[in-house]
This record gives C-alpha cells, sequence and structure tokens, in this order.
C-alpha cells in the first residue's frame, strides 16, 4: 500500500552537527504513528522536513505523492499540531476556526460552513463565542486539533498535543485521534509520553541521533528485542553507589536515569532479579524498593538507545 506521507533517506547537518541521518518514514491512511526520541534526536527537525519547512541536503519528502516544500496541494493536505498551542487568545473559539480554516486554504464560506460541524465535534459548541483566553488548557487544545482538521486533511502531524493537560482532557483528544483514523486520516504523533503512544498507535519509530531505529508495532518491538520471560526491572538505590557497584549495575546493563539513585535494566527471567539482588549487596548496593514488570515500551527504548527515555 501507498504511504499517504514518505521521506526516502532525508539527510540534514547542521554545521559540524547531524540533525537528520539517513531517516526513511511511512505513515499510511487510517494509521497512527509514534514518532519517540530523546531531546536532540532529530524529532523536531523531522517534522519541519515533512510539513516543507526544511531544506534538505539529500533525500525527499512526498505528502500524497506531491513535494510539500514546492507543492502548495500537498501543505493543503497537511494539518499541524504544534506543542504550544497556536489560537488568537482574544478571538472568540469560532472566529478561531473560522480563521484558520480559510489560512487553510478554505474560501471564507465552506470555512464558516465547516465550523458548526468542527465544535460539535470536540464538544465545544457552548463556548462558540467565548474567547479563547477563557479555555481550560485542555479546551483550547482541542480548539487547536479542530483548528488543524478544519480543511479535512489527508495527513495530521501533531507535536506533544496533550502536554501540561489533566487525564480526562487527555482522554478526550486520544478519542478525537481515534476519530480521526477511523475517517482514514493518517495521524504523526511526536510525543514523549510512552503510555500515550502505547495506547494509541498502530506502530513507532524511535528515533536516537538523527535516525529511525527501531519500527514496528508495539508488540513486534518487544518480541523483537526481548526473549520470552524477561522483565523489566527498576532499582531505588539507598544511596549513590561508588565505583566497584556503579560498575556493577553498568555490567548487568543497568543505566541511571536523571535521578542518580534511579537505575533501570532488563533481565532475561525473574529468576535473574533474585540474582541481580544478591550480586548488588555484596557490591554493597543498597536497595531500597524494586519494581518488576514486563517488557514494554520503556524497556524498547532503554535496548534501542541504551538510555532510559527520561522526558
Amino acid at each position: 500500500m501507498t504511504p499517504i506521507l514518505a521521506a526516502r533517506d532525508v539527510r540534514r547537518s547542521y554545521g559540524a552537527g547531524r540533525g537528520l541521518d539517513g531517516v526513511d518514514l511511512a505513515v499510511h491512511a487510517g494509521e497512527i504513528y509514534g514518532l519517540l526520541g530523546p531531546n536532540g534526536a532529530g524529532k523536531t527537525s523531522l517534522v519541519r522536513a515533512l510539513t516543507g519547512r526544511l531544506r534538505l541536503d539529500t533525500g525527499s519528502v512526498a505528502v500524497a505523492g506531491r513535494d510539500p516544500r514546492v507543492d502548495p496541494a500537498a501543505r493543503r493536505a497537511l494539518g499541524l499540531v504544534p506543542q504550544e498551542i497556536a489560537l488568537y487568545q482574544e478571538l472568540t473559539v469560532a472566529e478561531n476556526l473560522g480563521l484558520l480554516g480559510e489560512l487553510a486554504g478554505l474560501s471564507r464560506a465552506a470555512a464558516a460552513a465547516a465550523v458548526p460541524g468542527a465544535l460539535a465535534w470536540i464538544d465545544l459548541t457552548d463556548r462558540a463565542d467565548s474567547r479563547v483566553a477563557t479555555l481550560s488548557g485542555g479546551q483550547k487544545r482541542r480548539v487547536n486539533l479542530a483548528a488543524a482538521t478544519l480543511h479535512q486533511p489527508a495527513v495530521l502531524i501533531l507535536d506533544e498535543p496533550t502536554v501540561g493537560v489533566d487525564l480526562p482532557a487527555r482522554d478526550r483528544i486520544h478519542g478525537l485521534l481515534r476519530d480521526l483514523r477511523a475517517r482514514g486520516t493518517a495521524v504523526l504523533l511526536a510525543t514523549h509520553d510512552l503510555d500515550q503512544a502505547a495506547l494509541l498507535c498502530d506502530r513507532v519509530g524511535v528515533m536516537v541521533d538523527g535516525r529511525i531505529r527501531a519500527e514496528g508495532s508495539v508488540a513486534d518491538l518487544v518480541g523483537r528485542w526481548f526473549p520470552a520471560g524477561s522483565r523489566e526491572v527498576a532499582l531505588a538505590l539507598g544511596s549513590s553507589p561508588d565505583e566497584p557497584a556503579r560498575a556493577a549495575l553498568l555490567d548487568g546493563g543497568f543505566v541511571v536515569g536523571a535521578d542518580p539513585l534511579a537505575w533501570t535494566g532488563v533481565v532475561d527471567s525473574v529468576t535473574r532479579v533474585a540474582e541481580w539482588l544478591e550480586t548488588l549487596e555484596r557490591k554493597g548496593v543498597v536497595v531500597r524498593d524494586t519494581r518488576i514488570r514486563e517488557p514494554g515500551l520503556p524497556g524498547v527504548f532503554l535496548k534501542v538507545a541504551g538510555r532510559e527515555f527520561e522526558e
């Protein structure tokens, strides 16, 4: 099946550094694709490339078979929800939707006609005449989503669409994204929320150092990177380990996160957990708490990137 959004060998250097180092990506109609990666991995550069806002050194991007850098039709097939709220705070909800619909390529009449349906979709019909500045954070996020899809784009790209919202608001946004998938929209979701990615995404790509290092469904990735019976282990240490203890943790495949007392690793079986705890005790490591779970996206990221997904 031909992807509606595609990148082929996309490269872009920034001075001595490389922001994008041969990215290949394909997102299909009716699919939610999660783009994961630490800060500096190249996610923002890739989003800019996919929307036609970044000049490439080599490679190509296509939206419905067209280059968004040079083809207005390709740009009209895109919707973008940035991380920061992109609304006019002093205009009403309805005024924002109408204006942003026109900016996306709709005629004034077509934009006005689409506003009532968009308001009903995001369940904010009763706030049509309210200034955006008076809305809650979750309501603003929903208006942002409606504004990005008023022109019914074939592809929607979102950058952290639920940052700063509470769980009920996040769940409502998830429901709207599932609606879009059911309508056949291709959705690219750049997120730091691994739970969100696991719940929503048909496939995910783990981006590290300018490349997508692993890609597939969550189940496929877990099966690919972990033998049956393996477990993720999170250790909370009672004190900072000395050098021999630190070496023992590193030798066991554990990595330390932003908190120097929090270490995460993967063992090949439950019985290995007890063995490791005994080894650490002999090395003088004080383990205050141990948490064990079946491997998921955090473990996949740990395997692929060699570090925790700290954001």
